[in-house]
């Protein structure tokens, strides 16, 4: 059974910073990528990011890109997204998800966290 938590989240002014952490239990981290999600009101799940099994490959949206950094630590089972030059437009919650292999897709993903709610102020 997988289970994700995520923790990071808060209230940040425009141009500020926030980190982000996803952690794993259940078996066999390291068989899965992992991928970010936001969710702002009304509007549908986005993808933000994700890493492959090794992290040796990472992909973004085109919005965050240059802003914001993924990394997994395998040993520790945890997921990291570090978040900078923070914007109002990055107002969501975040969750944290696990899936087979990288993907944009969140269908693509079977395991989700709860998500932590990022606010940034302008």
């Amino acid at each position: 059974q997988v289970h994700l938590v995520e923790s990071g989240g808060g209230l940040v002014q425009a141009g500020g910073s926030l980190r982000l952490s996803c952690a794993f239990s259940g078996r066999a981290f390291d068989a899965y990528a992992m991928g970010w999600f936001r969710q702002a009101p009304g509007k549908e799940r986005e993808f933000v990011s994700c890493i492959s099994w090794n992290g040796g490959d990472a992909y973004y949206h085109d919005s965050v890109k240059g802003r914001f950094t993924i990394s997994r630590d395998n040993a520790r089972n945890m997921v990291y997204l570090q978040m900078n030059t923070l914007k109002p437009e990055d107002t969501a919650v975040y969750y944290c998800a696990a899936t087979g292999s990288v993907s944009r897709t969140p269908s693509d993903y079977r395991h989700w966290g709860q998500g932590t709610q990022v606010t940034v102020s302008s």
